[in-house]
């Protein structure tokens, strides 16, 4: 027996009383309070005291924000794993990530036959949990085609439609005492739970060597199954009475046993205690975490993630896997581990990188910095991953993944001040923001990252209102190449918080952002869908009636080739910033005339309801073979080129978005992003097998542009650069980089080459704290 080296977890075991049940919610958000992990209910249907544990599981899921949620254990027997797997995705999936599954074969048989389930044997349940497995594994399983089949003698599938997904790799821990369960969980499960007290025979070392010996035998290693523990005879108190009841010193030496010679690594308290509780969660778990990592550190072991074989012979020979900083190993990913899957991709491409680091802290992002550029390969840096040029993946490189810090923050309603950090979805933010409410105009899709966006512009629904993103942001938090964490606004490094708000992939890792944002509550929201066969003359009339609006309107527009004998279609969205329904309607209704409307619907919505992050698992799924350009006006001569485009069958869609307005209030200097003249961003994106024809027809439009919007440009050739940022602002940027990142370690996203007078950068400013 040893110590498997997992992170510590701590978390409570509830009753679901159905007496008073505010009281179990009210113990579940105390758990989060109290800085536990996760939380967990008994489960037994067939008892009428007892609230239904699924229900309780989602109304928690709701209350809490980071807690972790699982049965312990759920009931097998009556809760048939085909629904059972789409119950936990779906749970998994608007949680975000925070269900794991607890799972049993069956007890008090009495209870579960009289509600209809079959009463089995040991043996049969046994049998029965292993089959369940295999069907809970292949509905999540996404990489996998065409329907999940499966011949069993308790859980057949005869062709079962696979999915969803869960948000992410679901444990299963199984509640084994017996030498078959002990066996099964060494071959299949992720995790033991049993609880102390019924340890008995087989005892806790055999227990272990069974589940190790039978991890073995599968191919897997013994490590890959964490060890949890159900605790229920236990007190906090000032004198030492017995096992786990006495002062929180004496728990700490109880338990750390329990972590280091049987490689327990996470417990859960039987006891509906508020004081116990926070006991747990303020005293005892840090006071543990200390311990075991001195523990781990004296004996030159780590807490750091262990791996399978079968993910050790996966690694980059080109990469120092050894070197890597101990804050970062417990989160990063390798080919081989089982979340590499949901990493290693971008949502429009596919990557196969080394390895992916995952940072909690800005301290973390310093090391995944350092470390990064002391490695001969790629360094990509990802906040959302819809980036279009591909650059937040790789392959045989480092990805820093920024999703792990996602925190939105209202600083000051009065000043209407934020921070974000870069892993956040904007849908995410606006959903934070409403009850404030505020609101922050970026991009039409929930599921972006706020790094990549709030770095490159941000054109979103209310642009013409209030303007790009960047245009908000008053400071900025980065991590620079030389593994500075520097604080940015207009009196601290102003060259670099210029820099930011326009190019800021090149300049280092953003960590976190403050904006102020402004104040919306409903927006109106209108969609037609239009008959475009006359392609140029409904484009024209479009663009035109986007410069006439006022400036709360805002409007995209997606056109479509036409599809087996069905002519083109215009699809168009309408914003109106503010609840004011009757100038809504006469800014709208003139958009009824571009062209034959097929469809139209208008309402009045919470902002955030337009901007609904989908929780999307990025597969590189999109198209990204794209050209993208700003126009001044949708003039007749490039209105006829892009009909041209669209009647040709070789792109798959061109999408105009509307800026203009509070967009070009700001000077074209004032932020590294300087077309403040065009009033449309237009965007070409087509399949890969098309993409030269695209080429030679985007090649005709392109003197009819004036620059480009950043993030929807697949072509990262240099002579694009300009495009971008035309003079002087490249030369600007090229001197600021200079001084921040000399060596070109950012040289992923659009790479600007210092400049070759280099410069060091001074003292002003400072570390952040």
């Amino acid at each position: 027996m040893s110590d498997y080296g997992h992170e510590l977890r701590f978390g409570s075991f509830l009753t679901p009383s159905v007496q008073d049940p505010d009281r179990v919610v009210a113990l579940a958000e105390l758990t989060e309070a109290a800085g536990l992990d996760l939380v967990t209910f008994q489960d037994h249907p067939y008892n009428a005291e007892f609230l239904d544990t699924w229900t309780l599981l989602s109304w928690v899921a709701a209350r809490t924000e980071r807690l972790r949620i699982s049965g312990n254990v759920l009931s097998l027997p009556l809760r048939p794993p085909a629904v059972l797997a789409r119950a936990a995705a779906s749970l998994d999936r608007l949680s975000h990530g925070r269900f794991e599954l607890g799972l049993g074969a069956g007890a008090f048989w009495d209870g579960i036959e009289g509600m209809g389930a079959r009463r089995l044997t040991a043996g049969q349940g046994v049998a029965a949990l292993r089959e369940a497995i295999d069907v809970l594994r292949g509905v999540w399983d996404h990489t996998a085609t065409g329907p999940l089949r499966l011949d069993g003698a308790y859980y057949p599938v005869p062709a079962m439609q696979r999915g969803p997904a869960p948000a992410h790799d679901i444990d299963i821990w199984l509640g084994a005492y017996q030498p078959k369960m002990l066996a099964l969980t060494g071959q299949k499960a992720n995790g033991w739970l049993p609880t102390l007290e019924y340890l008995r025979s087989p005892d806790r070392v055999t227990a272990n060597r069974l589940i190790d010996e039978a991890a073995v035998v599968a191919g897997r290693e013994p490590r890959d199954i964490r060890r949890l523990l159900n605790l229920f005879k236990v007190d906090v108190s000032s004198r030492g009475r017995g096992f786990l009841q006495g002062p929180p010193q004496q728990w700490v030496d109880q338990l750390l046993p329990l972590v280091l010679e049987e490689g327990f690594s996470t417990f859960l308290i039987g006891r509906d205690d508020p004081r116990l509780i926070q006991t747990l969660g303020q005293e005892i778990a840090p006071a543990l975490r200390e311990a075991v990592a001195k523990e781990r550190a004296g004996s030159g072991g780590g807490a750091g993630r262990v791996r399978t074989a079968v993910a050790l012979a996966g690694r980059h020979p080109g990469l120092d896997y050894d070197a890597l900083p101990t804050s970062l190993a417990t989160g990063s990913v390798e080919p081989g581990d089982p979340e590499y899957e949901r990493v290693r991709h971008s949502h429009s491409w596919h990557g196969t990188p080394a390895l992916v680091l995952r940072p909690q802290t800005a301290a973390e992002v310093v090391d995944a910095v350092s470390y990064g550029r002391t490695q001969d390969v790629p360094l990509s840096v990802r906040s959302g991953g819809h980036g279009i040029s591909g650059r937040s993946t790789n392959d045989g490189g480092v990805v820093i993944d920024m999703s792990r810090m996602n925190k939105v923050e209202v600083l000051d309603r009065a000043t209407r001040r934020i921070r974000l950090e870069p892993g956040a979805r904007w849908g995410h933010v606006a959903q934070a923001l409403a009850p404030y409410g505020l609101a922050m105009s970026s991009g039409d899709y929930g599921d972006v990252g706020v790094g990549g966006l709030a770095t490159t512009a941000g054109i979103g629904y209310l642009v013409r209102k209030y303007g790009l993103t960047i245009d908000h942001i008053v400071a900025a938090e980065i991590v620079t190449a030389d593994g500075r964490l520097l604080r940015v606004d207009g009196e601290h490094h102003p060259d670099l918080f210029w820099a930011v708000r326009g190019a800021g992939g090149n300049f280092g890792v953003v960590t976190a952002i403050e904006l102020e944002a402004y104040e919306v509550g409903n927006v109106v929201y209108a969609q037609l869908v239009a008959d475009a066969t006359d392609t140029a003359p409904l484009l024209q009339r479009w663009g035109q009636l986007v410069e006439e609006a006022p400036r709360e309107l805002s409007s995209f527009l997606s056109l479509f080739p036409g599809r087996r004998g069905n002519p083109p279609t215009a699809h168009v969205t309408l914003v109106f910033a503010g609840d004011d329904i009757e100038a809504a309607q006469s800014a709208l209704s003139p958009f009824l005339e571009i062209g034959p409307i097929l469809d139209q619907q208008a309402q009045l919505v919470p902002y955030p309801a337009i901007v609904a992050p989908p929780g999307d698992q990025h597969r590189g799924q999109g198209l990204n073979d794209t050209h993208s350009g700003l126009l001044h006006h949708v003039t007749p001569q490039a209105a006829d080129l892009m009909a041209d485009m669209i009647r040709s069958g070789d792109v798959m869609i061109l999408q105009f978005r509307s800026v203009g307005a509070a967009v070009n209030d700001i000077a074209s200097d004032a932020t590294a992003y300087p077309h403040r003249k065009q009033n449309f961003s237009v965007l070409a994106a087509t399949v890969s097998d098309r993409r030269p024809r695209l080429d030679k027809l985007w090649a005709a439009l392109y003197p009819h542009l004036d620059g480009m919007y950043l993030s929807f440009e697949a072509d990262t050739d240099p002579d694009r650069l300009l495009d971008a940022w035309p003079e002087p602002t490249l030369s600007r940027l090229r001197a600021v980089k200079a001084t921040y990142d000399p060596d070109n370690v950012f040289n992923r996203n659009f790479p600007i080459p210092p400049a070759t007078s280099r410069r060091r950068s001074g003292s002003e400013g400072g570390l952040v704290g």
